[in-house]
């Protein structure tokens, strides 16, 4: 197997535990259109994919619709929801010791750029990365194949046997593997084995101490 040089990371779900953030601007777009939802964990599958894609999804809202319903989920997004977030334990101390070994970090996330990197430099983590991708606000780069291809142009990356995708969810396999990339699914995050596994995730970790042993071995 080729040495992995390149890593990629979803945010959501992978570095970061954003439930609270991403559900609660959630709740507050669905209340503009009187839709009032207090079971929060309904609305976990928002954690991942594009925002419009999942409010045509999930509560059939028309095109223009989940346009203006993404506005309304920033509004709360950009002042409360952002802050509403954690890293998982042992993230910090993963990156530090992938940099280490001289492997190349990115973040790859369907969130807003502009929000990914805000959030990064509040913990502190924005420093181990070479670059950080995510959608953009005019929805010009959107879906997460839309961001990984961005990165790898950003970073030369043209072997994509040297590279490898980690994310939680379905988005990040088959975004993945789109452009011929391997990809890790983590299970401690929002997307479930039989998702991860539905999309053939080229292996599946458990916990972040397992995460980073499956990394260093992709030497």
């Amino acid at each position: 197997m080729s040495s992995k040089h390149h890593i990629l990371f979803d945010l959501d779900g992978t570095l970061t535990d954003s439930f609270k953030g991403i559900v609660h601007s959630v709740q507050y777009a669905l209340s503009r259109y009187g839709i009032v939802e207090n079971d929060l964990h309904k609305l976990t599958p928002f954690i991942g994919p594009p925002l419009t894609y999942s409010f045509r999804e999930f509560y059939h809202f028309s095109d223009a619709q989940a346009d203006e319903a993404v506005s309304y989920y920033r509004e709360y997004f950009s002042n409360k929801g952002w802050l509403e977030n954690t890293v998982y334990p042992g993230v910090p101390e993963m990156l530090q010791t992938l940099r280490g070994v001289g492997k190349h970090l990115y973040v790859a996330t369907s969130k807003p750029t502009e929000f990914a990197v805000r959030i990064l430099e509040h913990f502190g983590l924005s420093v181990f990365f070479d670059y950080i991708g995510g959608a953009s606000f005019d929805r010009s780069r959107e879906s997460k194949v839309e961001v990984m291809r961005y990165l790898c142009q950003l970073a030369n990356i043209t072997d994509m046997d040297s590279a490898i995708m980690v994310g939680d969810r379905k988005f990040d396999v088959s975004g993945a593997h789109a452009i011929g990339m391997e990809c890790v699914g983590v299970l401690y995050g929002y997307g479930s084995e039989a998702e991860l596994s539905s999309v053939h995730a080229d292996r599946l970790v458990s916990s972040v101490t397992e995460l980073t042993y499956e990394l260093l071995a992709k030497v």
